[in-house]
């Protein structure tokens, strides 16, 4: 599905991917973790087209992705942070983001999942970040395609909203889709990743399942598993 190879970044003298090579097999839920800095987003950047690596290459569903856009339209992405226009109201946005992709989609569902019918006629100005990020995931999963991309989905999400968020990528993976996730919410990532992929000062520093990691770790819990890598990185 995604396979990136000796993958380097920096901006300036800024080294932020350092010999990146990742492989992600098609189907199931991949978390990618790793502290402010580690080079989480700019790893997700370089897949979607958005930073162009210094070094290496990135192929996904087969396809180099250098000079070459099309294979984007097989993506679906959640920013970390949406800036929708202000003045649009909800539904009006949806209507637009539909028009642009020019393809079926399941919003009305998802409208009714995510509780937004009396947001649809609100201006986007308006909203809290909550409801924003429930529109943000509306729009993101709209559309059927093969790889969806999420950074930090639950961000502003109240609990009754993440559970049905965990509901929506739990019927995409069943649909044999493939799933990218970042989130600092250990919890979260537990519940639902079949691997994670632990990225500390642009290198890779574990992949796997949260089973072999509490094995590797010799810890009882994920999150003290996490932590004793980033121990061990800065003994």
């Amino acid at each position: 599905m995604v396979t990136i190879t000796n993958l380097h970044k920096k901006f300036g003298k800024n080294i932020v991917l350092s010999g990146i090579d990742l492989t992600i097999n098609e189907g199931g839920i991949f978390a990618i973790l790793g502290p402010n800095g580690s080079g989480k987003t700019t790893l997700i950047k370089s897949i979607l087209g958005m930073v162009i690596p210094n070094k290496g290459t990135i192929t996904v569903m087969g396809e180099n992705i250098k000079h070459n856009s099309a294979y984007r339209n097989k993506i679906d992405y959640l920013p970390q942070i949406a800036n929708f226009p202000s003045n649009l109201k909800v539904k009006e946005l949806i209507t637009m983001i539909k028009d642009l992709r020019g393809r079926t989609s399941e919003d009305e569902y998802l409208i009714n999942h995510f509780k937004l019918e009396p947001f649809l006629n609100k201006k986007l100005g308006t909203l809290s970040g909550g409801t924003k990020q429930k529109v943000n995931i509306v729009l993101t999963f709209m559309f059927d395609c093969p790889l969806i991309i999420l950074d930090e989905p639950t961000v502003g999400l109240d609990p009754i909203s993440l559970i049905r968020l965990k509901e929506i990528i739990k019927i995409e993976k069943d649909k044999g889709k493939t799933i990218l996730i970042t989130s600092h919410i250990m919890s979260f990532v537990e519940e639902i990743s079949d691997e994670i992929v632990f990225i500390l000062e642009g290198k890779i520093h574990f992949k796997g399942t949260i089973a072999k990691l509490k094995k590797n770790t010799n810890q009882p819990n994920f999150e003290h598993a996490i932590a004793s890598i980033l121990i061990d990185n800065h003994a």
